[in-house]
């Protein structure tokens, strides 16, 4: 079974360490979700591992060695979908969904019919045949993120990672995206690591979730191990509440008393 396993991940940016010894290892159809306070380190460990960010540290996909890899061979491997993606003015869905197939193509060459029957196949998958000729930049938020995510799925790369995925979006928007995301990981079995700052969406749908604080593992595992009232005060200085329901965590802020 393919499987990324980082060990001693470690990024300086500016002089100052942003990550420090983080190690994770996923499988296909596994969803790990990466939680922690503004400047924990969350999007940093997602852009090293894309190949984003100068990083330190070993990163393998089975005995693939990603420090060996060319951007355009390592993109084979890991798609990344940013936080607010880029979105050209005037490129349709289509055109922007089929710019997943670039890293597949040899230099100077174009997209062959595979490449169109892939990125077909998936705008079918996530229903969006209704806006092939759309320009990108007249979508809406939930639209952008289903069209951003059906590009990276067009990559065909096994590890999938999103940078919070339903940012500035309506609940409603949420849950299409995330409900969308977990039916893709059990269905196509690709391995998901996401950051995500809304901690009871955090605890819905991935099997693990890790918190960073300072760059730094602080805990990691099932979200009812993770969500507990001691580590959120710890890291986000936070007094909530955990409430249980259905088997499902909810994470309830209390006033502090005056």
């Amino acid at each position: 079974m393919t499987k990324l396993t980082v060990n001693k991940l470690r990024v300086d940016l500016g002089g100052k360490s942003v990550i420090s010894d983080v190690s994770i290892a996923i499988s296909l159809g596994d969803w790990i979700c990466v939680i922690g306070p503004n400047g924990a380190g969350k999007s940093s460990l997602l852009k090293a591992i894309a190949g984003i960010l100068p990083s330190g540290g070993d990163m393998f996909i089975d005995d693939v060695n990603l420090r060996g890899l060319s951007h355009r061979d390592r993109a084979c491997w890991i798609a990344y979908v940013a936080q607010d993606p880029i979105m050209p003015p005037g490129m349709t869905v289509f055109n922007y969904v089929l710019l997943g197939r670039t890293a597949h193509l040899k230099m100077l060459a174009s997209e062959s019919h595979v490449d169109f029957e892939v990125a077909h196949f998936v705008i079918t998958e996530l229903g969006l045949e209704a806006f092939l000729d759309r320009d990108v930049m007249t979508l809406s938020g939930g639209e952008r993120q289903r069209v951003a995510i059906a590009r990276a799925l067009t990559q065909a790369s096994p590890i999938v990672l999103l940078d919070e995925p339903t940012t500035a979006l309506d609940v409603g928007y949420q849950q299409e995206v995330l409900e969308l995301i977990d039916r893709l990981c059990k269905e196509k079995k690709i391995a998901v690591i996401s950051t995500m700052h809304d901690l009871t969406v955090a605890g819905l749908y991935p099997k693990e979730l890790l918190l960073l604080h300072h760059g730094k593992i602080y805990d990691a595992g099932k979200p009812d191990q993770v969500l507990t009232r001691e580590n959120i005060a710890e890291v986000y200085g936070a007094n909530i509440e955990i409430i249980s329901t259905n088997g499902m965590l909810a994470v309830i802020p209390v006033r502090l008393q005056t």
